[in-house]
């Protein structure tokens, strides 16, 4: 008896299955819409840690109960930035291919710091300022959208729409139909004579409405008590940042007073985050995206989570507080979704670009090793002794993307013993508190380092646009200042980030195989029937395909 009863529930467990699989095929060939939500700086285990507190009618609940997750998603290289994040992504390869090796890179053309979509030779459409001299000419690989394009023969709508340009313009790629985001200095929402000439009308009365003085009306409260956020440390502390400014440094803030003169702060309050669903929803509605049977791509990006988190840590009431309402909001985003495109119609999938690093104050509180390195300092103080040294003035130029780089022109110029110089720097470096090591990145195969960590640095360097040292933080060490945090390093906290697959031709499910940042565009390619993007390193995911 014990065994025909196995029997019949392994047949009812094979039988739904099939059930399950034969629905999938039987639906449309492919969805009417495509939406790739990124949620900048999004740790994974905040899917956890606040998901007692989600709405049973939001989003994130929603997804998590019947969407697909892939539990252990790690980003491939460093450094974990942005940019590197929104190209990765969409390109499913990494920055030593696709060449966004961070949000800002030095040049050695140019002798300077290039920003990663800075384009000069296209203007702003929707304000008089420079925020749209803007194109994603610096990507050199296709994005999944560029390959729907190519796939439809240009038929399908690709859309980008974030706070941040390049969380806009580089998902969305190279044949874009448009890509929209935010300037801070007009409080409007902009694009670049690179997509078009002037907004559509949609969009220019979406700006004439001016929503953010309307939120800076309201203010920003916590959504439930302050002494109910469990999750979080205390309202007020040290080595928080007061974006708001000095006397205010807790809830509730009061944000009236940078009505109509400051539109930068807006994206420091999760108000940033209910502009770019109402720009998502716009576009969908006026772009009829999604209303015939040839896909179209909506590549959104929610900005405001970083800010925040960058201000205030993962520990903190204002992060709680903005992750719950991008929960109840998001459920607004499929209600809609559902009503427009139809149930089941659309496909959707989360992630985010990196995570955060905890508060160094945070983790000293607690008695855990944690700090930050002031790398100008450290740079100001190096090249002044480089200069009694070898007599070279100036001859490190940059410290971006935890990397040291030379100025060639006047390194190659002199007889200075160069093996002598980078031992130097090395030695220097490696003394100072917080560094665990560096080394050139041209012998970096040989550097004495766990595979891992050796591959994401290898992952993440492009010969033309990279440093010439590689800096490696210890653990929890962060750079800048006392108060806040960042990111950017290969270590879980900065590099395990979420993915959930929702909607069209998805199973309820999850895995916890690892998988990569860049395996998700050759799924999405391979859900689609279409080719993967053209520096493709990627793998589909199996588990999402329902093929293992």
């Amino acid at each position: 008896m014990r065994y025909f009863l196995i029997g019949c529930c392994a047949f009812l467990f094979l039988g739904n299955l099939q059930a399950q699989k034969k629905s999938r095929a039987a639906s449309q060939a492919s969805p009417k819409l495509v939406v790739g939500m990124m949620v900048d700086q999004m740790r994974w285990d905040f899917l956890y840690r606040y998901r007692h507190r989600f709405s049973e009618k939001g989003g994130l609940q929603r997804i998590l109960k019947q969407g697909f997750l892939n539990e252990q998603t790690m980003i491939p290289y460093a450094p974990t930035v942005t940019a590197c994040g929104h190209a990765s992504v969409y390109t499913g390869t990494v920055p030593a291919l696709h060449g966004i090796v961070g949000n800002n890179w030095w040049s050695r053309e140019f002798t300077r710091a290039v920003y990663c979509t800075e384009d000069r030779s296209y203007q702003t459409v929707g304000s008089s300022t420079a925020a749209g001299e803007m194109s994603p000419k610096n990507m050199f690989a296709n994005t999944i959208c560029d390959e729907l394009k190519l796939a439809t023969q240009f038929r399908s709508k690709v859309i980008g729409i974030a706070i941040k340009d390049r969380g806009a313009i580089l998902p969305a790629g190279h044949a874009a139909d448009a890509a929209y985001w935010y300037d801070p200095k007009s409080g409007n929402w902009v694009s670049s004579t690179y997509y078009q000439n002037t907004l559509p009308g949609w969009v220019q009365n979406f700006n004439a409405q001016k929503h953010p003085d309307k939120f800076y009306q309201r203010g920003w409260q916590t959504l439930f008590p302050s002494d109910s956020y469990h999750q979080s440390d205390s309202d007020e502390n040290d080595y928080e940042s007061t974006p708001f400014g000095q006397d205010q440094k807790n809830f509730p803030y009061n944000l009236s007073g940078f009505a109509g003169k400051n539109y930068g702060v807006i994206s420091q309050t999760p108000y940033g985050n209910t502009m770019t669903f109402m720009m998502a929803q716009q576009a969908i509605e006026n772009e009829a995206m999604g209303q015939d049977s040839i896909p179209d791509f909506l590549a959104v990006s929610f900005s405001s989570t970083d800010y925040i988190g960058h201000a205030f840590g993962p520990n903190s009431i204002e992060t709680e507080d903005t992750y719950l309402r991008l929960d109840r909001e998001l459920g607004e985003f499929l209600d809609f979704l559902d009503q427009k495109v139809g149930k089941n119609q659309y496909l959707f999938f989360l992630t985010a670009d990196h995570g955060v690093a905890h508060v160094p104050g945070f983790l000293e509180k607690h008695k855990m090793p944690a700090g930050a390195i002031n790398d100008e300092g450290m740079i100001k103080e190096l090249n002044e002794l480089i200069q009694k040294q070898f007599g070279l003035s100036g001859l490190i130029v940059s410290a971006l993307n935890y990397q040291l780089t030379l100025n060639h022109s006047i390194l190659d110029s002199s007889a200075v013993d160069q093996k002598a110089l980078f031992r130097f720097i090395q030695e220097y470096v490696q003394k100072q508190p917080g560094i665990d090591r560096v080394f050139p990145l041209e012998n970096m195969s040989k550097e004495l380092l766990p595979g891992l960590v050796r591959e994401r640095i290898i992952n993440g360097y492009h010969p033309g646009r990279s440093g010439d040292l590689q800096v490696l933080f210890l653990p929890n060490w962060i750079d800048g200042g006392k108060k806040g945090t960042t990111h950017g390093l290969w270590n879980p906290y900065d590099s395990h980030i979420p993915l959930i697959w929702y909607g069209w031709n998805i199973l309820k499910g999850r895995s916890s195989a690892p998988v990569s940042m860049s395996d998700i565009a050759p799924t999405i390619a391979a859900l689609l029937h279409i080719q993967m993007p053209n520096a493709c390193i990627g793998k589909p995911i199996l588990s999402v395909l329902a093929e293992e």
